[in-house]
């Protein structure tokens, strides 16, 4: 039985404020909202945690495509993307030119001389690489996110759980008191509701950031997927397959 119950029934003040009831609670009202406090740090540090990825990895495919831009050549390009920091567009690159080179040997240095372009089944495994590639950034940014649908779809719950437990509590407690009052009801109720609130606040920014990190995601996904073809193309531009 909760605090309150038992001060009404020693003839004691219902709680009068949220941080009296918070402070008055069963344990169990405790441990659903330490829980739910928990996730909240867990949400809010993953917001932050991911914001920064993203906006670092933008700043980071505006620089590459703006050295791109610039080359003339798919060697020019390998040679200015060599001094750039590590992005997931420039290992897309630099795996698709090192597998090239491979097949190739020699194929891209400076005055090298024309070679047999690439058959359709090494084409198609350098797609398979760029890919496999492209699978492996779209996995490592999306590190996390995952855990903010979880923190969104179990904290309703959570805290709904907290609340039909707290509302038998209060319930049996009006039995105990043999009351039905109104005064004896309010404060169970509004005690058990506090965890379905907490529910809700932490629910509500993870479910938010969830959908706005996916889809940051599918946009790089969705450019490192063009990236590809466009290197490609310009493979066959120059005569390279």
């Amino acid at each position: 039985m909760s605090l309150h119950l038992l001060l009404m029934l020693q003839g004691g003040a219902p709680p009068q404020s949220v941080t009296e009831m918070i402070v008055q609670g069963t344990p169990l009202t405790h441990a659903v909202l330490l829980i739910l406090f928990v996730f909240s740090l867990m949400s809010w540090w993953l917001i932050f945690r991911k914001s920064r990825q993203f906006g670092e990895v933008r700043r980071q495919g505006d620089v590459f495509l703006e050295h791109m831009e610039k080359a003339q050549r798919l060697t020019d390009a390998y040679k200015s993307i060599l001094s750039l920091p590590e992005s997931p567009y420039g290992r897309v690159f630099r795996q698709g030119v090192n597998f090239f080179s491979e097949l190739r040997p020699g194929a891209l240095r400076e005055g090298a001389p024309p070679t047999a372009g690439l058959s359709l089944t090494q084409l198609e495994a350098l797609r398979l690489v760029l890919e496999k590639v492209e699978a492996e950034e779209r996995d490592a940014l999306g590190h996390g996110v995952g855990m903010l649908a979880v923190i969104g779809t179990v904290s309703p719950l959570l805290g709904l759980l907290g609340t039909v437990i707290g509302v038998m509590d209060a319930f049996l407690g009006i039995t105990i008191s043999g009351s039905s009052n109104i005064m004896s009801v309010a404060p169970g109720i509004a005690e058990a509701l506090i965890t379905t609130v907490a529910g809700l606040v932490v629910a509500i920014p993870a479910v938010f950031g969830y959908n706005f990190f996916v889809t940051k995601l599918n946009l790089v996904s969705n450019e490192l997927e063009g990236f590809s073809s466009e290197f490609i193309g310009t493979l066959a531009r120059e005569g390279r397959i």
